[in-house]
C-alpha cells in the first residue's frame, strides 16, 4: 500500500520541476529475519519486504539526459547517457546511475526526468539503496515501454552496486525489494535464485525493527573483507571437498572435520555462514510450523554468531539484543543488515510491545545517551506503478 503523502509531495515537486503529470512507481525497502552474510556465499536467506518505500515520478524525455532531482536530501543531478559513465562519488546519484547504465546496455531507454523521496530510513540497513535502485529501473523500463523481467532488474541493480558503488554485495536486498509479498518472508536460494514464499503472519507476533541510528566506519571496507576472508576459505577447504563451489556447499557436519584446515579469522568467518545456513532453513521451517519459539532460538544464536564468528556488530547493536532478552514476550532478536550499526529485528508478542519499547529506549539512553528509533513493519509487496 503506497504512502499517500510521499506520492503527493513527489507528485507536487514532480510538476513544479517540469510542469508536466508523471507516472508513479514505488519499491520497497527490506527487513532480513536470518541468514546474515551468506547471500555472497550462494546460500540462503530469509527477508522480507517492509512496508515503508521509495516512491519515483517519471516521464521519459527527447534526449539522452537523464535529470533526477532527490527530494531526501534536496538534491538534484544529471546523467549524460552518451557521455562517459560516473563511478563511486559516494552519492545517491552514483545508485541511480549504475542502475540505469546497466539496463540501457540490453534495454531500448533513453533520457528521462524523475523525481523521487523515500520513507525507507537510510543508512539503518534496511536496503533504502535496494529501494532507490529497483523502483528507478523499474520507472526507466516501464516509460520507455520495455518488457521487465524482475529477475532481470535485481541483477541490474546489484551491478550498480558492484561497479558504481563499490559494495560487493549479494542479491537479496534487490530480489527482496522487487519480489516482495505481502504478508510473507520469502526463503531465497541466493544461487538458483528459486523463492519459496513464508507466511511470517502468525499468531499474534509482531516484527519490530530498532534502528541503532549509528554507522560505523568500519562498514563498507570491512564488508568487502568478509567476502574475501569467505572466498579465501572456499580455496583452503577445497583441497578436502573438491566439490565445493562456494560455502552454501559445506556442511555443519564437513565443516567440523575440515575447520582445521582454516587458519583464524578466516576458520570463523566460515563457521558463520556454514552454521547461519543451517539455521535459515530451519527457521523457514519452524515459521511455517507457527513454532515461534524455536524461531526465535535461531535469531537469538545468529546475532551471537554474527558478534563472536564474523564479527561485525558493535556495542550499539547488542545492548538492543541483551535488553531485548530481558523482555517479557520476546521470541528472538538479532542485527540485521551489513552490520558496524543500523537495526536489529525483533520477534515479538503484539501484547510485549510496549514493554519492549520501554525497556529498550530506558537502556538503550543509559549506555549511549540516546534513543533508538522502534519501527513496526509488515510485509508488503514488491515493487509495483502506482495507479492512483
Amino acid at each position: 500500500m503506497e504512502d499517500l503523502k510521499l506520492v503527493e509531495r513527489v507528485c507536487r515537486r514532480f510538476t513544479e520541476l517540469y510542469g508536466a503529470s508523471p507516472r508513479l512507481f514505488r519499491s520497497p525497502g527490506r527487513a532480513n529475519l536470518i541468514g546474515e552474510h551468506t547471500d555472497y556465499n550462494d546460500g540462503f536467506v530469509m527477508p522480507f519486504a517492509i512496508d515503508r518505500e521509495t516512491v519515483v515520478a517519471a516521464v521519459s524525455s527527447d534526449d539522452r539526459k537523464i535529470r533526477v532531482a532527490a527530494l531526501d536530501v534536496n538534491e538534484s543531478a544529471t546523467i549524460d547517457l552518451d557521455a562517459e559513465p560516473q563511478k563511486l562519488r559516494h552519492r545517491w546519484i552514483d545508485y541511480v546511475e549504475g542502475t540505469a547504465r546497466s539496463l540501457a546496455e540490453k534495454h531500448d531507454i533513453g533520457g528521462a526526468n524523475i523525481v523521487f523521496a523515500s520513507s525507507v530510513p537510510i543508512g539503518a540497513g534496511l536496503s533504502s539503496s535496494a529501494a532507490l535502485e529497483v523502483s528507478i529501473g523499474f520507472a526507466l523500463l516501464s516509460i520507455y515501454k520495455q518488457q521487465i523481467d524482475l529477475k532481470t532488474l535485481a541483477l541490474a541493480a546489484q551491478r550498480a552496486e558492484h561497479e558504481f558503488v563499490g559494495i560487493r554485495s549479494g542479491i537479496m536486498d534487490q530480489f527482496a525489494s522487487a519480489f516482495g509479498r505481502e504478508g510473507q518472508a520469502m526463503l531465497l536460494d541466493c544461487r538458483s535464485m528459486e523463492i519459496e514464499y513464508i507466511p511470517i503472519d502468525v499468531g499474534d507476533a509482531v516484527i519490530a525493527v530498532c534502528d541503532t541510528k549509528v554507522k560505523h566506519e568500519l562498514a563498507a571496507t570491512e564488508y568487502n573483507t568478509r567476502r574475501e576472508e569467505c572466498e579465501k576459505g572456499v580455496e583452503i577447504l577445497r583441497t578436502a571437498l573438491p566439490h565445493i563451489k562456494a560455502l552454501r556447499d559445506v556442511s555443519v557436519t564437513e565443516f567440523k572435520t575440515y575447520e582445521d584446515l582454516l587458519p583464524e579469522p578466516i576458520r570463523s568467518r566460515c563457521r558463520h555462514v556454514v552454521t547461519e545456513n543451517e539455521r535459515t532453513l530451519e527457521a523457514a521451517e519452524l515459521f511455517k510450523a507457527a513454532k515461534l519459539n524455536g524461531v526465535g532460538r535461531l535469531m537469538f544464536e545468529s546475532h551471537a554468531s554474527l558478534r563472536d564468528d564474523y564479527e561485525v556488530s558493535c556495542p550499539e547493536l547488542d545492548t538492543l539484543v541483551d535488553s531485548a532478552q530481558n523482555v517479557d514476550g520476546i521470541y528472538g532478536s538479532r542485527m540485521t543488515g551489513g552490520g558496524f550499526g543500523g537495526c536489529t529485528v525483533n520477534l515479538l508478542r503484539s501484547s510485549a510491545l510496549e514493554n519492549f519499547r520501554d525497556i529498550l529506549t530506558r537502556d538503550y539512553r543509559e549506555r549511549f545517551g540516546t534513543i533508538p528509533d522502534i519501527y513496526v513493519f509488515n510485509a508488503a509487496d514488491g515493487v509495483s506503478e502506482i495507479t492512483l
